[in-house]
């Protein structure tokens, strides 16, 4: 025998039973992974995009109609999220297809957090200057974001947009 094989020979031996113990071990390990990251997905999402799919369905030809409008009406938006402290500031200013700026409307955002909807606001915006609108969403995180930004006269919905932003601090 060369030294090789007798080093091996000498070595510990590996039985049926080891390699059962060491495959029972790798996979247990996996699953139990697999078990916290399941956990964790499902207990930090809800899935949950809109509360009714049959009634976003049925509301979608309208939805359609509306965007259509606001392409026609052409305005301008400029919208800034910046952050103040641990709060944020969104500051909108509108400007119609001849860049007038537009005042006298009803300004509503929604800031949704990116995996948890309890850190999520709402807010109207008043009118600070003409066409600019601005307010202070209190205890809001750095990280990623949805903006959603909706414009009313009456009771008709005349802009909407949704952005994704991320608030570095």
């Amino acid at each position: 025998m060369t030294a090789t094989t007798e080093e091996a020979v000498r070595g510990r031996r590996l039985t049926g039973r080891a390699v059962l113990l060491w495959l029972i071990a790798f996979f247990g390990v996996t699953f139990a992974v697999n078990g916290v990251f399941i956990y964790l997905a499902v207990s930090t999402f809800p899935g949950l995009e809109v509360a009714s799919s049959y009634k976003a369905g049925q509301e979608f030809e309208g939805e359609i109609m509306a965007g259509r409008a606001q392409a026609e009406r052409a305005w301008t938006v400029d919208a800034a999220v910046r952050p103040a402290g641990d709060d944020a500031s969104i500051e909108i200013h509108f400007r119609d297809k001849a860049g007038a700026d537009l005042h006298g409307l009803d300004v509503r955002v929604r800031l949704i957090h990116a995996v948890d909807p309890d850190h999520d606001h709402a807010a109207s915006l008043p009118e600070v200057a003409s066409g600019t609108y601005r307010t202070l969403l209190p205890n809001v995180q750095a990280g990623m974001w949805s903006l959603t930004i909706e414009a009313y006269k009456g009771d008709e919905r005349l802009f909407r947009s949704r952005n994704q932003l991320r608030l570095v601090r």
